[in-house]
This record gives C-alpha cells, structure tokens and sequence, in this order.
C-alpha cells in the first residue's frame, strides 16, 4: 500500500500532513459556524441522511438503537476530512514541484475554500475551513522537507500535537459560537395567560420524592429528535410558509401574519414513536399559537382534498389525512418564549394525539393532497402518523424515610386522555389505583402518578393505565418499529 502511493508521488508524511489539515479544516469550520448548517460538515451530514436506502436506516433503528445516529455524523466527519485532506494533498504536490511552501498553501488555501465555499454557500466563513488547510501544508513544505519527503519524527509530532491543540480551541469556540440558541428559547415576553397556566401546573403536580418532571417539561428537558445532526437556523423577519393543493389558490403566510392571527395557548404533549416502552422521550410544555383549520379552508374551501403534507426547511416531510388536523395547531412559542432553534424556530406544527415525529419543526409549506402518499419515515418502513398508544412509564422507585416504598412516572394516552393508572406489586394478580394528578387544561395531556406500599421482600411491580375512554392499556409487548412500543411496564424491587 505505502509502496503503490510512493509510486504515484504521495509519501507516508504527505498523507499525515493532509490527513492533520483536513482534520483542522473541519475543527476551524466548526470555530467560526458552530453547530449551524453553516459548519462543512451539515450540508455532507444531510445529504447523508437524505441518500440512506430506508432499509438501512430500519436495520440500524432495530439493531443499534438511539446510537445509530451517530453513524451517519462520524460518516460525514469523515467525508469533510478526507475531501479537506485531499485538497492538502495538492497543495503539497504544489509546493514540492515549485520548491516553495508558499505556494503549496497558496494552492491548497484556495481549493479548501472553493470546496467548503461550494458546499456551505457561506464564502466568508469557508474561510474558517481554508486557513487551517493551507497552514498545515506549508508546515508539510516547509524548509527542511523539500529535500527530504519524509520529515522528521520531531517535526511530524510537533504538527499533530498543534493540530490537536487547534482543534480543542476550535471545539470549545464553536460550541459558544453556534449552540447557544439552540437549548434557550427566544426573548419573548411571557404573558399572564401563560404565566397563569405554569403556576397551574406547578400546583397540580404530585409531591413524588423520585426522579419525576414535574408537569411542564423546561428547554433543557425536552427530548429532541430530528432526521440530521444540524438543525435549520431561521429568522422570524425572514419566515415564510406557503399553503398550497390541489385545489384554490395558494396562499404565502409570513411570520407577522401569523402571529397577528387568533392565539391560543395549550399544553400539549409530545411521545417519541421510535422510544423504548419506559424510555424518557415524552414531555409537555405550554405551546402558543394559531389554530391550523381556518389556513386549510382558505386553500381548500370545500374540502376536496382528503390528505395533508407538511413539509419541513431540513427536508423532512409528513403526510396523514387533512381531518387529524381539525384540532391542528402552529406553535411559535414554548412556555412563554419563542420556539428554542431546536424545537422548531420560527414554526412548528402540532397534531393533537399523534405521534411526536408528525409534529413537524421549521415548518416551510403545507401541501393539500387529493391522494395519500408516503412520509420521510413511512418511506423507511415506519408506522408513526396514527394516534400515540397508551403507555404508564415507572420513572422512579424510592424508600422513603417511613419504611415504605414509592413509585411513580407518567401516563399519557393522546387525545383519549388518563382515567386511572393501576399499580400491582405481585406481578399482576392484584390491583391497586395509583394516585393521579389533577387533569391539566386540553386534551392532549400526561398525567403523573403515584404509588406507595410496605416493603416485604421482593416485589414485581407491573404499572398499566386506562383512558379516558375506559380501555386498558395492552399488555402484549412489542417494539418501537414499526409503530410504537406497547406493554405494560414491570420492574422488580426489593431489598
């Protein structure tokens, strides 16, 4: 292998001085970007995601689990790397043919920028790509090395310990530069409505001593999914969304039209489709925004049209029948501020009952549609746009300073709502009632629940909710693919 790159001119240290350039390229893209669309390596990380065969997606969802999306980013990371390295490469050719480093980094400068220009559309910040490329080549041409290809260990270990050095600096400037929008919501100014309806929640929620949120989930605590690494930064002043079909006439909707329309504020509550039975991705918040129907009569004043696509500024994309969004809602505010970049700034939707991954974020357009057609996950081999199933989760088991043994989570069960949640410490042969919280405002709501009993050896606790239309939750467990995990959920506790 060495030997066949010697042959084509490319020795062990041109590799390494190419491979530390297209490393500090990317770590000097992420400096000056952060973790925006803007960094190199999230226009490579969508299209990555986007050209993923769907079986492949379905094989690592069931296989690998919540860390598989972690595959296609080191994937990406790599790809950045290696085209960066590549440029490096001809600039050390460059620099040797003409005997000056100056040139080499001349060349491999302006390529890396070329090609992190191309491929962010950000010409100035590409600039935090070129300069890290170009630097680490004209230490690969530099005096001493023209003559000899293969510098020395000295020389080859001083240029990885910088390059690691600048790549720490650039991790810890990026993180402050780029991530600080994307965990805190906006300035907006929470209104007594809404500040009315979090004190509401504070007081209906349980005295539970364990590991249990309270009812309204913070930033910080809301679980986030979303198809790539990079989420989409919007500017309100610059939103848009177009409401198009079939039939009518299409109607563009800015962001100052929207929030000049009637506002509601709503809790609302969001489940994973693809979480385990007694996973943590499930959470509320206090939602304000504009009821969805009245935009879908003005494009569709007779009601023609039978299936909706809403589709997203990173490309992803739901459809479901036009009636589940009768109770639709377009939220631009999350407990009293403006939409967090990572739940859906400027816009998002929200489907009461269904499945969190039908509540679409950096909404860009709805499409009116006269037949169905499949969604970014149903192309994938998903099943996740029909209401939530019934789930009790067991959050938290606690001894308590009596003696005696406490457990509790949430229930939640779409728009059907929680009528009881049942708690049996023998495995399933008898029954108690859980103690529940008052039902909050809305229809579309998680319930906590708590339960205490005397420790005697131990104990299979097995916890199932009933909803509000009196069914039982099912027993039958089964797995998050295709369509939602279901069972009840048992834990054995004992001391």
């Amino acid at each position: 292998m060495i030997e066949a790159l010697k042959r084509r001119g490319i020795s062990p240290s041109d590799l390494l001085f190419a491979t530390l350039a297209g490393l500090t390229g990317v770590a000097g893209s992420y400096a000056v970007a952060g973790n925006t669309r803007r960094f190199v390596v999230a226009p490579i990380d969508a299209l990555v995601v986007r050209m993923t065969p769907g079986e492949i997606v379905a094989f690592v969802i069931q296989n690998v689990g919540e860390e598989g999306h972690l595959l296609h980013i080191v994937l990406s990371f790599a790809i950045a790397s290696g085209l960066l390295g590549a440029t490096a490469l001809v600039g050390l050719a460059a620099g040797r043919r003409f005997g000056r480093s100056v040139a080499g980094a001349a060349v491999a400068g302006a390529l890396a920028w070329g090609l992190a220009a191309s491929i962010t559309t950000q010409p100035v910040l590409a600039l935090g790509a070129a300069v890290p490329v170009a630097v680490w080549t004209a230490v690969g041409t530099g005096p001493g090395i023209t003559a000899d290809p293969d510098p020395s260990r000295r020389r080859s270990l001083l240029a990885s310990a910088g390059a690691l050095a600048f790549t720490g600096v650039s991790l810890a400037v990026g993180r402050s530069t780029g991530d600080a929008d994307a965990a805190a919501g906006g300035t907006t100014t929470r209104d007594a409505e809404v500040t009315t309806l979090m004190q509401e929640a504070e007081e209906k929620s349980l005295d539970i001593s364990g590991d249990v949120p309270g009812l309204v989930s913070s930033f910080e605590e809301f679980y986030n999914v979303d198809i790539a690494e990079f989420d989409p930064d919007l500017s309100p002043d610059g939103w848009s969304m177009t409401v198009t079909g079939e039939v009518g006439s299409d109607v563009t909707v800015t962001y100052d039209d929207l929030t000049d329309m009637p506002t509601e504020h709503r809790f609302v509550t969001l489940r994973c489709v693809g979480e385990g039975l007694n996973g943590r991705k499930l959470d509320t918040a206090v939602w304000t925004g504009t009821p969805i129907a009245p935009l879908l009569e003005e494009v569709d004043p007779e009601g023609e049209c039978g299936c909706v696509m809403l589709r997203a500024e990173d490309d992803y994309f739901v459809q479901f029948p036009v009636e589940a969004l009768e109770d639709g809602f377009l939220a631009w505010g999350m407990n009293g501020r403006s939409l967090p970049r990572a739940h859906g700034n400027p816009v998002r939707v929200l489907v009461p009952g269904h499945w969190g991954e039908t509540n679409v974020k950096w909404l860009s357009e709805i499409e009116l549609l006269d037949e169905e057609t499949d969604g970014y996950w149903e192309q994938r081999g998903w099943h996740g746009t029909g209401p939530v199933n019934t789930v009790a989760k067991l959050w938290s088991d606690t001894t308590l300073a009596n003696g005696r043994i406490e457990v509790a989570g949430h229930a939640y069960a779409g728009t059907r709502g929680i009528e009881r949640v049942e708690v049996s410490v023998d495995g399933g042969d008898t029954w108690r009632d859980a103690e529940l919280s008052d039902p909050l405002p809305g229809n579309d709501v998680w319930r906590q629940w708590r339960y205490e009993f005397d420790p005697d050896g131990t104990h299979d606790v097995v916890v199932r909710a009933i909803d509000g239309e009196g069914t039982l939750q099912p027993e039958n467990r089964s797995e998050s693919f295709p369509s939602g995990a279901t069972g009840w959920v048992e834990k054995t506790i004992g001391r």
